[in-house]
């Protein structure tokens, strides 16, 4: 479980709300949100969930996504790279290398 510690980000203390308040202010909640804040709801003193307008998270989804298509090129850059240097296995060496110890007997 994390921290509000944890957390150096432009969050003040208006943004954390502990759950037990979180019904009661709900629609006043997501009007700060939806103009911009983000909101860390606390349950026992600890960050439980957040409250993010819809458009950030669709946002931080791309990003997410774009970091996955990029670490995926870099490991084809390498495995290229790899390849032109020589540092290939036949799959015989390769199935030898990870090929499973011998099962238990019964």
């Amino acid at each position: 479980m994390y921290s509000l510690m944890d957390y150096s980000v432009g969050f003040n203390s208006d943004d954390i709300v502990p759950i037990n308040q979180v019904r009661a202010n709900l629609t006043d909640l997501a009007e700060q949100v939806r103009s911009g804040k983000e909101k860390i709801i606390t349950r026992n003193g600890e960050s439980y969930v957040a409250l993010v307008d819809s458009r950030r998270l669709d946002h931080y989804h791309r990003l997410e996504r774009e970091h996955i298509h990029l670490s995926l090129i870099d490991e084809a850059v390498r495995g290229i790279a790899d390849i032109d240097a020589g540092r290939t296995m036949s799959v015989a060496e390769v199935q030898g290398k990870y090929k499973n110890p011998a099962k238990r007997r019964r």
